[in-house]
């Protein structure tokens, strides 16, 4: 075991086989990745110190099983003298911390390295094989890229996982006893912002894609450029293919900017015609112009808008992720007709612009996912016209361009949360005459049934009811699915027993204007 007179060199730990032997580490966190990284860790051989603000019990109770010492101290502003004495030589830190954290400019104050699990995974992915690595990131769409690309490649035939902030951690899938071909990481900007920090730590992926950037968690980044900075080094070090949103300018600036290995190909996608080096849309038909050897004439057909429209992937979204998805698994060799093969099995997540149900000529949607402005906007544009259900956090982004740019698609709006001044005010602003309704339930399984009350209310034949919040969903929910589980969970009770024309509860608040003209669009 390692002693504080003892200090490992951290450049020489670039391999499962390196010697981690003794490595004094404090693990910071214990969600999925601190557990993993804990565990990880533990089984190289280091001494592992976990320090967390909450320790399930459960979770406390395994990290004694595997070996690590948990040091439990609700309060993380100050550092506790148990780190201190621990003295640890590397320390392995959680998405949620926010860079100024205390611990972290502590260690940065003493020297001490700071991985993400990200950069831990990418060091001992050897232990069995070492999987090719295809990184996808993006402000929204990240997760359903990564589960098409994932299961592309599966239909390829090859043994692939999807990974990272998906909810699997990588550290997991490097572990596996049989292997994989290919890991395909969903990455947040937590987790970039980490990656990186070291040259021997630098992560290579095969291929790399940034879907789109809008403005998103800057209350963790602390500004748009910061966040935009941590999205582009998802490109950093890409050896085959980066692509690139042909619609988001700003993803084209971080390819142009990237440091790449040398014969990296730039790959677009986009919903209009493509270019020879990209994927797009052609009368209806979804093309690859970009790996076609003769791709200044020709292209290859993947599939069709009739056939996405079976698999439920026609809205404009959708069809973004779809291209950037082929474009991903192409630059692996996946066939054409397996791309095509493969789309036609997919299935959307839940709580992606799901329906939920069409009752009385009107659709209830929930698109509880949409957990920032970009991602609802993407949704609001597949409907028309809409009874909106939105609030919650905010997350430090302006609401008011994205009420500006959809209240002509509206019948009305309901709005729910902890940050409601901003939406009552955008709405004041661009809609005086638009009804909105504000829900003041204030426990978690009193907010869905009064959304509902409203919506049905409101709604007309015709019209869809789409939960689009825009806003993260943990001042009132576990989470946004399960914020969209109780959604859906009101519709299927309300439409059944609420008479349409019923009046609201008493509890329930209406700000605005009574109702004015239709102000949807035609």
């Amino acid at each position: 075991m390692g002693d504080s007179a003892t200090v490992t060199d951290l450049t020489t730990l670039t391999s499962w086989h390196s010697d981690w032997e003794g490595l004094r580490v404090a693990v910071l966190g214990l969600g999925m990745t601190g557990f993993a990284a804990a565990d990880t860790l533990v089984e190289l051989g280091a001494e592992v110190l976990v320090v967390a603000a909450s320790a399930p019990a459960e979770t406390a109770d395994l990290l004694d099983v595997i070996g690590a010492e948990l040091l439990h101290e609700p309060n993380l502003d100050t550092v506790p003298q148990r780190l201190a004495d621990f003295a640890p030589e590397l320390v392995i830190v959680s998405p949620g911390f926010h860079p100024d954290h205390a611990l972290l400019l502590w260690a940065a104050a003493a020297g001490i390295a700071v991985w993400g699990d990200i950069e831990l995974a990418w060091r001992v992915r050897d232990k069995v094989r070492a999987a090719e690595w295809i990184t996808v990131t993006g402000t929204n769409g990240k997760t359903t890229t990564v589960q098409l690309t994932a299961h592309l490649l599966a239909t390829a035939g090859h043994r692939v996982a999807a990974v990272g902030n998906i909810g699997v951690p990588v550290l997991d899938a490097v572990r596996d006893p049989i292997g994989f071909d290919v890991l395909v990481v969903e990455l947040s900007s937590y987790q970039l912002h980490w990656i990186n920090q070291t040259p021997e730590g630098a992560i290579s992926p095969f291929a790399s894609v940034c879907l789109n950037l809008a403005d998103d968690h800057l209350d963790w980044h602390g500004s748009a450029d910061a966040y935009a900075a941590a999205k582009g080094k998802v490109y950093d070090n890409t050896r085959v293919a980066c692509v690139y949103n042909l619609d988001d300018d700003a993803t084209r600036h971080m390819v142009e900017e990237a440091d790449v290995v040398e014969g990296c190909r730039a790959i677009g996608f986009g919903l209009g015609a493509p270019g020879p080096s990209d994927l797009g849309i052609v009368d209806g038909i979804i093309v690859d112009r970009a790996f076609h050897d003769d791709r200044r004439n020709s292209a290859f057909e993947l599939t069709t808008h009739g056939e996405l429209a079976q698999a439920g992937l026609t809205a404009p979204h959708s069809v973004a992720n779809v291209l950037a998805a082929s474009a991903l698994v192409r630059a692996f060799g996946v066939a054409p007709a397996v791309v095509r093969e493969a789309i036609a099995t997919f299935r959307i997540d839940h709580h992606r612009t799901e329906t939920v149900l069409e009752s009385d000529g009107v659709l209830w949607v929930d698109d509880s996912k949409a957990t920032n402005p970009h991602a609802a906007q993407a949704a609001l544009l597949a409907f028309d016209p809409i009874v909106w259900v939105v609030g919650g956090l905010l997350k430090g982004v302006d609401i008011d361009p994205l009420v500006e740019q959809n209240v002509k698609r509206l019948r009305a709006a309901i709005i729910i949360g902890e940050d409601r001044l901003a939406l009552r005010s955008a709405f004041a602003r661009h809609a005086p005459s638009l009804p909105v309704f504000e829900v003041q339930a204030t426990e978690t399984d009193g907010v869905m049934p009064q959304v509902v009350r409203f919506a049905i209310a409101a709604a007309q034949p015709g019209d869809t009811v789409l939960l689009a919040p825009a806003a993260a969903s943990m001042d009132q929910f576990d989470s946004y699915s399960d914020r969209g589980r109780q959604f859906a969970a009101a519709v299927h009770d309300q439409t059944r027993t609420t008479n349409p024309g019923g009046a609201a509860d008493d509890d329930d608040t209406r700000s605005g204007h009574e109702p004015g003209p239709d102000t949807t669009a035609a």
